[in-house]
């Protein structure tokens, strides 16, 4: 039976919405790393309106054709030595998706330590890729639980910089209940969409610091037929999307 918008999951919903990250990117890396939705997302794009996105199995191998979440690829496209991707990062041909810990209103993030620095109460991933990332590359963000913990006024540690520390571009923030952005005079974080049944007040009740709230704001898009198809049946029929965030 073929799929109705009507009946897409919150999943689906941002993995859309994550897929749209790409639009335009044209031939550069994909580095979705901070999950299974985001990831989905890029194969989404490129299978869709996005066809020449460089996409990966999550290690060096460039796919060939839509692989599923979770197996291997069956056609490869090439490989990307370690080398060459630090080549990509150093010259901005790579967009990643990243999951912080902690993010600040002008999309500084945390995913080293919570608590006092010199004394965390926890000790997490450390800066990794974060502050080359975040100076070189577009960078998003995905947010599979949307709280106050995560939207803070202020992080205890910045492993990767925001606009107002010269980031070269935070594009937006993908959450389980919105997609946030950074169009705004000061760079300050906006709320762009909805998620088809979140209010706008169960967004500022979930967020740490003050949004950029425009008079109206609408609802993510939902996903085309051939889209949820795609996903469904080619893409991700285990439903592991469903695992980060439930139907």
């Amino acid at each position: 039976m073929t799929p109705t918008v009507t009946d897409a999951s919150r999943a689906e919903v941002c993995a859309v919405a994550c897929a749209e990250l790409f639009r335009g990117d044209g031939e550069i890396v994909a580095a979705a790393v901070a999950g299974f939705v985001p990831m989905l997302g890029s194969r989404l794009a490129r299978a869709t309106f996005e066809p020449d996105l460089l996409t990966t199995d999550g290690g060096p191998v460039l796919s060939a054709a839509p692989t599923p979440l979770g197996s291997p690829a069956t056609e490869v496209e090439g490989w990307l030595t370690f080398r060459d991707h630090l080549w990509l990062v150093l010259n901005g041909r790579r967009h990643v998706v990243m999951g912080p810990s902690q993010i600040d209103p002008f999309g500084n993030m945390n995913i080293s330590a919570i608590g006092d620095w010199a004394r965390p109460s926890r000790q997490l991933l450390g800066s990794r890729g974060g502050p080359g990332n975040t100076r070189l590359n577009p960078t998003s963000y995905w947010v599979p639980r949307h709280s106050a913990r995560v939207f803070t006024e202020k992080v205890d540690f910045v492993s990767g910089v925001g606009w107002d520390r010269g980031a070269h571009e935070i594009r937006a923030v993908v959450t389980n209940l919105c997609v946030l952005d950074f169009a705004t005079p000061d760079r300050r974080m906006r709320l762009r969409t909805v998620h088809p049944g979140v209010r706008v007040d169960d967004v500022v009740a979930a967020t740490g610091f003050e949004l950029s709230i425009p008079d109206e704001v609408p609802e993510t898009r939902l996903p085309t037929a051939e889209e949820l198809r795609i996903m469904r049946e080619v893409l991700d029929p285990k439903g592991l999307r469903d695992r980060e965030v439930p139907a």
